[in-house]
């Protein structure tokens, strides 16, 4: 997910009660609950290895217990650093615990989307999505939104017909939206569960497809629940269908069919590549096409005789554009050597 909802998750999390049981609970969770994407420094080593160690060993259930100690670790140095004890003690041991929980909601975060996670690397190398949400989900972050706003919203209104607010010790308000919020997204995913195997079942089940299935999954709409593109793997091609699963309605008419291209010698040395190795390792519905002497989007002209080699993953297929959102490109020379790695419209140095 993006990580304006990781960190209202965290924040959201101490709320329903962790916050009760020692100081710094709900600033170790909501840094913790976004600390895994530390791994975006990766990146200045380039695009390539960005996209290879992202959503790496710190989002693993190994790194996780070593991610939450490097938060309390800056916690507990923000403590030493301020002069005014805070109103409860820190329990250092229990705050570690509170920033592992915290950790672990990114991890499920991340694996509810399509471009999922590792949690078991480096044993096992896998990569697991369960496809129901997108990375930005309207819904989520405005259940988890409320949970702060209404609080307050409700206060104020007390403050306005001159309510009598009753005060106790180490009074946290809150608790119960923060609670209301986590258990509708707990019923949110239900829902969107129940939908996609809905969606998978009708374009398996229906007898649209003759040929055999090799491989299939529904990737979600952004807001609406019942609305998903099926993307099925046949031995020469992927099908691409759109579903609206409240009606049952299964858009044949206007199916998409992408043909497998040829492995050309181009596109093999670019699949042996440090690109290609990376990419296919990751992406699920791999599309890798010899588009000639084409240019990649923005990146530089290739030389004469030169090959560009597009990989696209069909999860993030836009049927509109015939492009993904997360394509590379490599250019290969005229003896299939690989001279140049792009993507995101930066070079892999």
């Amino acid at each position: 997910m993006e990580p304006v909802t990781h960190f209202l998750t965290g924040a959201c999390l101490s709320r329903t009660g962790f916050n009760r049981k020692t100081a710094y609970a709900t600033l170790a969770m909501t840094l913790a609950a976004e600390a895994p994407d530390i791994d975006v420094f990766w990146g200045f080593r380039g695009p390539v290895t960005g996209f290879q160690h992202h959503r790496g060993i710190t989002h693993t259930l190994l790194g996780a217990p070593f991610v939450a100690l490097a938060v309390v670790g800056l916690v507990w140095l923000i403590h030493r650093w301020r002069k005014k004890p805070p109103a409860l003690a820190p329990r250092w041991g229990l705050l570690w615990l509170f920033a592992f929980i915290a950790v672990l909601s990114h991890l499920l975060l991340d694996y509810t989307n399509s471009y999922g996670l590792r949690p078991f690397f480096p044993f096992n190398p896998h990569w697991y999505a369960w496809s129901i949400v997108s990375i930005f989900d309207p819904v989520i972050f405005l259940a988890l939104l409320a949970s702060f706003f209404m609080p307050w919203i409700f206060g104020l209104t007390d403050r306005e017909i001159g309510v009598r607010r009753t005060r106790f010790p180490n009074n946290f308000p809150g608790r119960g939206w923060s609670i209301a919020a986590l258990i509708f997204i707990v019923l949110w995913w239900s829902l969107r569960n129940a939908e996609h195997a809905h969606a998978i079942t009708l374009v398996r089940n229906g007898g649209y497809i003759s040929q055999p299935i090799t491989r299939i999954n529904a990737e979600p709409a952004m807001i609406d629940p019942f609305a998903w593109r099926v993307v099925a793997e046949i031995p020469d091609d992927y099908r691409v269908i759109e579903v609206h699963t409240l009606h049952d309605d299964v858009g044949t008419d206007t199916a998409q069919t992408i043909y497998k291209p040829e492995v050309t010698p181009a596109v093999a040395a670019a699949k042996q590549s440090y690109l290609g190795r990376v990419y296919l390792d990751w992406s699920m519905f791999p599309l890798v096409t010899d588009v000639g002497n084409a240019p990649a989007p923005d990146a530089w002209l290739p030389r004469p005789g030169w090959h560009t080699i597009e990989f696209q993953d069909m999860r993030f297929y836009n049927p509109i554009t015939g492009s993904s959102p997360l394509s590379a490109w490599a250019y290969v020379d005229s003896d299939n050597r690989v001279e140049a790695m792009f993507m995101g419209g930066h070079e892999q140095k």
